[in-house]
C-alpha cells in the first residue's frame, strides 16, 4: 500500500451519519468492523465469492470486502444491524422461527441478499431464488432459507 493514501469519507450507516478516516482502499468490510466497531457483518473468503460480508449499498447488494473507501462517498449503507427498520424484521423472524441457521456465521450475509432478493422480486420463484442467493452456506441449510425466503414471500403479499 505504499501509494495508498488516507482519506477522509462521509457516509451514512443505518441511517446515521460517519465519517471516516483511513486508507482509500480500506474495504467497507473493514471500515464497518474495525473503524465503525459493526461486527455483524462477517468476513468469510475476502474475495467477494463467499456473501458472508453482503451489505446494501444504495439500495443493492453488494460484497463489502472488495469495496474500497474511496467509493463510499455519500453512500447509503445498511447492514445486518440495520436491516430490521429498512423492511427486514419479517425476515429476521422468519429465519429465527423456521431456525434456519445452523452455525449462524453465514446468515447475515444471506438475510441482507434475501431481503434485496425479495426487494426487487417479491414472489420470488426457486429458479429466482437460485440465482439471486449465490452465498454460500457451508453448513448446508440451503432448504431452509429458500424456505423462509418464500414465506416471507407469502407474508408480505
Amino acid at each position: 500500500m505504499e501509494d495508498d493514501t488516507v482519506e477522509t469519507v462521509s457516509f451514512t450507516v443505518n441511517g446515521l451519519p460517519q465519517r471516516v478516516e483511513a486508507y482509500s482502499s480500506t474495504p467497507l468490510l473493514w471500515v464497518l468492523r474495525d473503524h465503525l466497531e459493526m461486527t455483524g457483518t462477517k468476513y468469510g473468503c475476502g474475495i467477494a465469492q463467499c456473501g458472508a460480508c453482503t451489505v446494501h449499498v444504495n439500495g443493492e447488494a453488494v460484497r463489502s470486502c472488495q469495496l474500497p473507501l474511496s467509493g463510499l462517498a455519500g453512500a447509503d449503507v445498511t447492514t445486518i444491524e440495520g436491516l430490521a427498520s429498512h423492511g427486514g424484521a419479517t425476515l429476521q423472524r422468519l429465519w429465527a422461527e423456521m431456525n434456519v441457521p445452523q452455525c449462524g456465521y453465514c446468515q447475515a450475509g444471506m438475510l441482507m441478499a434475501a431481503a434485496d432478493l425479495l426487494k426487487k422480486t417479491p414472489k420470488p420463484s426457486d429458479p429466482e431464488i437460485d440465482a439471486v442467493m449465490t452465498n454460500i452456506c457451508r453448513c448446508g441449510t440451503y432448504p431452509r432459507i429458500r424456505a423462509a425466503i418464500k414465506r416471507a414471500a407469502g407474508v408480505a403479499a
